[in-house]
């Protein structure tokens, strides 16, 4: 038995890591270089599928043709003033709030109960969506260069996200470590292709992308003016570049100390690679003119075609661009992984998620969070077949719900507080606010058939859900909270030794209960006739066990029922027993164990809804 202790305890610490003591928690603290793709990977990665899906948006629905194009730099500029907006906004959260929490914290001190379980459960579903729409975007990108792995796109995102979930397991900073050189080269291929291709295109006079394809030539042919309807949808599906904002906001805790002050400088350049990168690409596909469909036709990503036709085919510059893009894609799933557990944490410390959720595990990281938002992001890449554009609907809708809880609060705070240049903050707070809230309704009125109902569905069941537990939390609290004067009253002892047979296990669980000075001591069996109980009295008198033996005749071969049926007539004889029923359980090698005691497990499982019972177990340990 000790040897398959010591067997599963080296298979959890090759693949999880040696623990980490918690007086070791600030040395586990990220410094600006590793925290920048840590938490920043998510927004920077949005550059990969936001332009596309607002060409999908034109080109798939609105068959606008090539007028398409001309939307692209607006629609580009709208959303950089919103992220200036949102990014001034969690700015002042950071140094608000340097607890961590974001908007939940935030909505929590500002905006009261119902208002932060709101921004709590769109967050925790943004940063689902966070895992499955990266992993997803990350495969696309793989699919575009190796269009032979197509029918793979599914197993190839579980996989990655249980190799990620794995790696945060091991620890947030040594997950950090590892995807920091995959999101640096991103950024230098981002924006390697966004200079070579405005030189090219502005200097050597580099074409448009040439589409030979009739389906492509269709979306192209287009001639329909662009209506309101289609370029507030096709606003709303390049305003996703701004989900991940909220992440450092989130995480401050995380950082190096001075804590708040490293996170804020994370903040600003994030917005800043960020906000470039998603223009610059604009631009450079206003005049490049990719193509994108709804329905997933055409194989390769906007930026693998742009890459293609602007590195002259596919050579090492165009798969080292789509391996950085793979590769931030994947990565930035990281981020949901250093906030998703924390803000569980912080939810479940308010009694409003499961407590389990509180516990670091070996490596200081909230394990059992790391482990739950990898369950939730497989089941939606699964659900979803792993196609981007079907989950961005589903996106949307978290993250702008919860820009606006946050904003409407630090506006109030501000409001309330009156600190310096109150009156400033205050109002583009406020502006803020309204702003997100106007994208959030645009989201879910455009998209509502696309999917953006789920959100709106799932985040107040999320909110009935935390109340809920609440609920549970606060009504177990009130029931053990003993009053003034209080004293455990007496109870009459009565102990059950659970009999099969006789032989080691029992006599040491009767020598067992004996020590407990019961004020009464049985010992119960279960027999099928009276032949069972000639032999079973014949062994008990054999070996002067010494206390009284009472058996049930169970005629339908009934284990359990029977003995919870006498145990209840037991109990009726006094009416303050407390009852101790002691089964004997043998243990014996992982191998071979499941051949033992399922009838004792299905007892316990019975007896623990019981009032007044107590289970003991005496385990006889076999080599």
């Amino acid at each position: 038995m000790a040897t398959n202790k010591q067997n599963s305890s080296r298979l959890k610490r090759f693949v999880i890591g040696t623990p980490i003591a918690s007086s070791e928690d600030s040395h586990q603290r990220l410094p600006k270089k590793v925290a920048l793709p840590v938490f920043a990977s998510d927004a920077i990665s949005s550059t990969a599928y936001a332009t596309q899906e607002i060409l999908i948006v034109f080109l798939s629905l609105a068959a606008v043709g090539t007028a398409a194009y001309s939307r692209l730099v607006p629609i580009s500029i709208m959303v950089m003033v919103l992220l200036a907006i949102v990014v001034f906004s969690y700015r002042q959260t950071i140094f608000a709030y340097p607890t961590g929490g974001g908007s939940y914290v935030v909505s929590r001190e500002n905006l009261g109960k119902y208002p932060s379980l709101v921004a709590g459960g769109s967050m925790l579903t943004d940063y689902i969506l966070t895992v499955a729409v990266s992993i997803s975007g990350g495969v696309a990108a793989i699919i575009s260069a190796f269009n032979n792995l197509e029918p793979y796109r599914v197993h190839i995102a579980v996989g990655f996200i249980l190799l990620i979930t794995l790696a945060n397991l091991r620890g947030l900073k040594e997950s950090g470590s590892l995807f920091a050189p995959p999101t640096y080269l991103y950024i230098i291929c981002l924006f390697g292709l966004i200079i070579y291709g405005l030189f090219r295109v502005f200097v050597q006079d580099l074409g448009p992308i040439p589409h030979t394809d009739p389906f492509e030539n269709e979306l192209l042919d287009g001639a329909n003016s662009v209506t309101l309807f289609f370029f507030l949808k096709a606003f709303s599906s390049g305003a996703v570049a701004l989900t991940g904002i909220e992440a450092v906001a989130d995480g401050v805790p995380a950082f190096q100390k001075p804590e708040a002050k490293n996170a804020a400088k994370i903040l600003i350049w994030m917005a800043l690679i960020l906000g470039a990168g998603f223009f610059g690409l604009s631009v450079l596909a206003q005049h490049l003119k990719p193509l994108a469909d709804e329905e997933g036709l055409i194989s390769q990503t906007v930026l693998a075609q742009m890459a293609e036709h602007v590195y002259g085919g596919r050579n090492i510059f165009f798969f080292i661009t789509q391996f950085a893009t793979f590769g931030i894609l994947i990565l930035a799933a990281n981020t949901a992984y250093a906030d998703f557990p924390r803000l569980s944490s912080i939810i479940a410390k308010d009694n409003y998620l499961p407590r389990q959720l509180m516990n670091r595990g070996d490596r200081l990281v909230f394990s059992n969070g790391v482990i739950l938002l990898g369950l939730a992001a497989i089941s939606l890449v699964v659900a979803f077949s792993g196609q981007v554009t079907l989950l961005i609907p589903l996106y949307a809708v978290g993250v702008f719900t919860g820009f606006t809880l946050s904003q409407s609060g630090m506006a109030l705070r501000s409001y309330r507080l009156k600190e310096k240049n109150w009156l400033f903050k205050t109002c583009v707070s406020g502006f803020g606010a309204l702003t997100t809230a106007f994208v959030a309704a645009i989201v879910v009125v455009v998209k509502f058939t696309d999917g953006a109902w789920i959100p709106a569905v799932v985040i107040p069941a999320l909110v009935l859900g935390f109340t809920s537990v609440n609920r549970h939390y606060t009504r177990v609290r009130s029931f053990l909270q003993p009053s003034e004067g209080y004293t455990a009253p007496f109870q009459t002892h009565f102990v059950i030794v659970l009999v099969g047979s006789v032989n080691q296990g029992v006599l040491q669980a009767v020598r067992y209960a004996q020590t407990l000075r019961p004020d009464r001591l049985i010992a119960l069996s279960v027999i099928q006739g009276p032949e069972d109980r000639e032999k079973l009295d014949a062994e008990w008198a054999k070996h002067k066990i010494g206390i009284e033996l009472q058996t049930i005749t169970s005629e339908y071969r009934d284990l359990t029922e029977p003995i919870l049926n006498r145990i209840d007539e037991l109990d009726r004889e006094t009416n303050d027993d407390l009852i101790t029923v002691i089964i004997p359980e043998f243990v014996t090698s992982i191998r071979s164990q499941w051949l033992h005691n399922q009838s004792a497990l299905a007892i316990k499982a019975r007896l623990l809804f019981r009032p007044n019972t107590v289970v003991t177990s005496v385990p006889i340990v076999i080599p």
